[in-house]
């Protein structure tokens, strides 16, 4: 039904093209191989790259992704779908005002910036933790990194996270000293907040990590602070609203956690991958080339091979 108005939609928004049986081959988004390779089948409602292996039984996350306002209006028309434009999606997500209330803290009174140009003697032992770390000084800008020499967080590098408008919603303080207690968190705070929204970009793939060091070793990643991720989380519901592509980089003994975390989303019809950190304790301990090796050969995980990936682990 409405196949040809539907191919000029596609031909429209992608480009050239050309004719396989039922399916139109197009130069694909995503990969950006240099042939076309983006197979799109109006019959079937489906489409697959058969280089980068992006895929769904919906080809209105084509559309969605990459096609205009008036693209995917018309497209919904011709399904006769229900429309969910953004301003549907914000009323789905809604929080009546009244409940909502940015968490908002300030960092410790003994925090020293490390981003400063002159630094006090006491910076040396972070500086050298951090670069043991493999944390140079673009790093400690972007994540306006400091530590605390004296006071409660004596001892410890602080990372803070901000929100949306820019203000402080929380903070990790890790020791870099042979403090037992590794990491001390701030005390009757609630963790259900964004790391770092500030600076995340949701129409990019966002990778999702356990902690903060394993955040800082990729590009637009958050980390789940060592906590699951519900659905009634604030980042689960800002990730199912924006339909971000997710990359899933849980340490190598949350595998568990990782799986669950995939499968939830999964139900939510988000493009989803899973890393390999096997061989490493976490990110944090890759070099950022490596991660970034690793990020590039993630496979696609729908429910098929979900449920393959699930199977193998049991065999």
């Amino acid at each position: 039904m409405h196949e040809e108005e539907k191919r000029s939609i596609l031909v429209d928004i992608f480009g050239k093209h050309h004719f396989s049986g039922d399916e139109i081959l197009f130069f694909c988004p995503k990969c950006e191989h240099h042939k076309k390779k983006l197979s799109v089948n109006i019959k079937k409602g489906a489409f697959k790259c058969w280089v980068c292996g992006y895929n769904s039984v919906n080809i209105y996350r084509l559309i969605k992704k990459y096609g205009s306002f008036l693209a995917r209006q018309r497209w919904e028309e011709l399904e006769e779908q229900v429309d969910f434009s953004d301003s549907s999606l914000d009323d789905l997500f809604k929080i009546p005002d009244e409940v909502v209330k940015e968490q908002v803290l300030g960092l410790p009174k003994e925090f020293i910036s490390l981003a400063n140009k002159k630094l006090p003697l006491t910076s040396l032992a972070p500086l050298r933790y951090l670069k043991k770390r493999l944390i140079g000084r673009e790093d400690i800008l972007k994540w306006k990194i400091g530590y605390c020499s004296t006071g409660e967080y004596a001892g410890r590098v602080i990372i803070p996270s901000f929100n949306k408008d820019g203000k402080i919603n929380y903070f990790i303080a890790r020791t870099y000293t042979d403090e037992w207690r590794k990491y001390k968190l701030p005390e009757n705070v609630s963790k259900d907040i964004i790391f770092n929204e500030l600076f995340i970009d949701w129409a990019n793939d966002l990778v999702l990590t356990e902690g903060t060091f394993d955040a800082i070793k990729a590009t637009n990643s958050v980390p789940l602070l060592g906590s699951s991720l519900n659905e009634n989380s604030k980042l689960f519901q800002e990730i199912v609203k924006h339909d971000t592509a997710i990359y899933v980089a849980l340490d190598p003994d949350a595998e568990k956690k990782a799986l669950q975390l995939i499968k939830a989303l999964l139900s939510y019809d988000v493009e989803m991958y899973k890393v390999d950190v096997s061989g490493y304790e976490d990110v944090g301990e890759m070099t950022k080339e490596k991660f970034i090796e690793r990020k590039n050969e993630a496979p696609l995980m729908d429910t098929v091979s979900y449920l393959e990936y699930e199977v193998s682990r049991i065999i």
